[in-house]
């Protein structure tokens, strides 16, 4: 079983934890083909059962027309790739795993970030890849 943890928007990222505990990281790819090729990758390299979490944005009123269009567009590109790649997927809201993970940020990244780097001492953290690693953290312990 893999558990994949998916932080949306142009500065997230993408993470995986396999059956093993071994986890690793990404950006989110830039190009919808990148995209669909990353979790095709899953059905490739993976043979066993996967499962993806999704955390559930929405836009914000600080966010402009344009901006709130192309974060939802993103949203929908990372649900559409997950189904074409037939890996079932559930959306989490951010509130939901901080809590279970005891890293409510309220705001502050810094607080997720360093929740990652105490689970994941051996990756190289960044702000774009700590929430997917513990989304999918979230996601694996829910078995």
């Amino acid at each position: 079983m893999i558990t994949i943890g998916i932080d949306p928007g142009k500065n997230g990222g993408i993470a995986v934890i396999d059956e093993l505990g071994h986890a690793y990281a990404d950006k989110m790819p830039e190009t919808l083909q990148d995209l669909f090729e990353h979790f095709d990758s899953f059905n490739l390299s993976h043979t066993g059962d996967r499962r993806a979490y999704l955390e559930q944005v929405h836009s914000s009123p600080q966010m402009g027309v344009k901006s709130a269009f192309t974060f939802g567009n993103g949203f929908g590109h990372l649900e559409m790739a997950l189904t074409a790649c037939s890996i079932p997927f559930e959306r989490i809201r951010p509130q939901v795993w901080q809590k279970a993970l005891g890293c409510l940020t309220k705001g502050d990244k810094g607080i997720t970030k360093a929740k990652a780097q105490e689970m994941f001492p051996s990756i190289k953290m960044t702000h774009a890849i700590a929430d997917s690693l513990l989304i999918a953290e979230y996601g694996r312990r829910q078995k």
